[in-house]
C-alpha cells in the first residue's frame, strides 16, 4: 500500500554526490527534527521531469524557504552521477535543491510508489509525487495519477496547499 499523509517515512539509504564522490545519506538523518519537501520523478532528463517538475521547485525555492522548509530534495531512481549532472543542467543544484539517487529503488519501493513502463525503457522507477515531511512524518502528500503529467506535484501546487 502506498504511503499516505500521517505516515512516518520508511528509512532508506539514498546516494548523493559529495566532494569525494558518491556518499550515502539516510532519509531518517535528512528529516529528523526538520521540515523537508521531498519530490520524486520517474527519471532524470525525461521530458516532463526536466521541463516542468524540477523547474517548478527551482522557481519556488525562495517561497518554500519563507515557509520554514529546511531542504528540498529531488529523488529519482537514477545513479548519483546522473543526478549530479541533471542538477547542474536544470539549475536545481545552483538553487540549493538536493539531488538524490535511489538507484536500487529501495526508498521508492518502501513507499509503494514504484512502477514499470518497459516500452518507454522505464523499469523500477518512481511515480511522480511531492510531499511535505515534518520530523519524518508525511504531513502533506500530492501524487500524480499519471507519471507523464506534473500538476498536483509541482512546486506551486504544493505551496498552495501548505
Amino acid at each position: 500500500m502506498p504511503i499516505s499523509q500521517g505516515d512516518t517515512l520508511p528509512d532508506a539509504t539514498l546516494v548523493k554526490m559529495g566532494a569525494d564522490g558518491p556518499a550515502p545519506v539516510t532519509i531518517s538523518e535528512l528529516t529528523k527534527g526538520r521540515k523537508v519537501v521531498v519530490f520524486a520523478v520517474p527519471g532524470a532528463f525525461t521530458p516532463t521531469c526536466h521541463s516542468a517538475h524540477v523547474p517548478s521547485f527551482v522557481r519556488t525555492k525562495d517561497q518554500f524557504d519563507a515557509k520554514g522548509v529546511d531542504e528540498i530534495i529531488c529523488v529519482s531512481c537514477n545513479d548519483p552521477f546522473v543526478m549530479q549532472a541533471w542538477g547542474e543542467a536544470t539549475g536545481a543544484t545552483a538553487a540549493g535543491i538536493t539531488m538524490l539517487g535511489d538507484a536500487s529503488s529501495e526508498f521508492t519501493k518502501a513507499l509503494g510508489m514504484d512502477f514499470d513502463a518497459p516500452p518507454a525503457g522505464l523499469v523500477a522507477r518512481s511515480k511522480r509525487y511531492a510531499m511535505l515531511v515534518e520530523d519524518g512524518k508525511v504531513t502533506l502528500l500530492q501524487a500524480e495519477e499519471s507519471p507523464g503529467v506534473c500538476e498536483v506535484s509541482g512546486g506551486e501546487s504544493l505551496l498552495a496547499n501548505m
